[in-house]
């Protein structure tokens, strides 16, 4: 088995090409340190050793989260980040042995997009999350803030007024601004405070949480440049089980960071792989989540494309979620 040392030293290093063989190694540790990952090798019958394709590594679900501790840490963990749920069930919880490794994702993904954090205002419109203290949003962006240091970094509630004034002040200085926000916070605030946004980049993390009309994601970016007379409005896609992000800098098409990597499977038989441009459910291979699990059967419905690029279309609903539960349940 390849040591935690090893590991970790190449988590952020590997080329394109090396990645698989990586994850392939990263398996075989947690089949060995994650005791929920390694009993779930064993309920299937998978031989880790005898894994050598990423498309034959088996996925957990995401809903394992919420019912089970998927931890491979050796020490006490430095954090756990919670969901929001929904009401009447239970949220998920990621435990986090080392917040120094998802800090060095968060920026490295970051950078390779967007540059130098130090160069950006970052401003969050958060209001739900900001009410949980474990939210892995909002402890993202205040890393974010924090490497910025610009004195107008901060997170906006509800006085939406002080905020269009903080933002028409930075682009009178031309000064680059990250305004990052739920879906519903930032319709609402550009519903009251339309203003032109020619400095600024306005990222969405998805999220209507049951405040008004559900939207998709078009519907939402074209209220949204309407409104900020901008080009494009950017997204970010993170989860709470999940350390790292990918970015979507135009049309909702989202890039994985280099360590990385989606697949997609069938939402009614859970152990097929779809070709790129077929629609299914999200397998996400994270190599950060070094101390859980790196691979994840997510809910989210989505496409994956030939350059390894991928888009969200919704959630899945209970029908076709019955595969994961009856895996669960065997």
């Amino acid at each position: 088995m390849p040591t935690e040392h090893a590991l970790r030293s190449r988590l952020f290093q590997a080329s394109p090409h090396e990645v698989d063989a990586l994850a392939l190694e990263v398996l075989r540790f947690q089949a060995e340190r994650c005791p929920v990952y390694g009993e779930w090798l064993r309920a299937l019958g998978r031989d880790p050793g005898a894994v050598h394709r990423v498309e034959d590594i088996p996925f957990l679900p995401v809903s394992v989260f919420r019912d089970h501790r998927v931890y491979g840490g050796t020490g006490e963990p430095e954090a756990v980040f919670e969901s929001s749920g929904t009401t009447g069930q239970r949220p998920s919880r990621h435990v986090v042995a080392d917040l120094g490794l998802y800090r060095e994702s968060l920026l490295s993904a970051f950078r390779l997009v967007y540059g130098d954090p130090a160069e950006y205002a970052i401003i969050g419109l958060l209001p739900s999350y900001l009410e949980r203290p474990n939210a892995s949003l909002v402890h993202m962006v205040k890393v974010l803030q924090e490497v910025s240091g610009h004195s107008d970094c901060g997170f906006c509630l509800d006085d939406h007024p002080a905020l269009a004034d903080r933002l028409a002040r930075l682009e009178q200085q031309g000064q680059k601004t990250l305004l990052i926000g739920v879906t519903f916070a930032l319709l609402d605030f550009a519903r009251q405070h339309a203003l032109p946004l020619e400095h600024t980049i306005v990222m969405e993390t998805g999220g209507m949480k049951g405040r008004g009309e559900e939207l998709t994601r078009e519907e939402v970016h074209s209220r949204l440049m309407t409104a900020f007379r901008i080009e494009q409005v950017h997204s970010e896609y993170g989860m709470t089980e999940l350390l790292s992000q990918a970015y979507a800098t135009a049309e909702g098409r989202f890039t994985p960071a280099p360590w990385m990597k989606v697949l997609v499977r069938d939402p009614y038989d859970p152990f097929s792989l779809l070709p790129p441009g077929r629609t299914g459910a999200l397998n996400i291979i994270d190599l950060a989540n070094l101390y859980s699990c790196s691979f994840i059967a997510t809910d989210d419905l989505g496409t994956r494309y030939p350059d390894g690029t991928f888009d969200v279309l919704g959630r899945l609903d209970h029908a076709e979620l019955r595969g994961c539960n009856l895996m669960l349940s065997g």
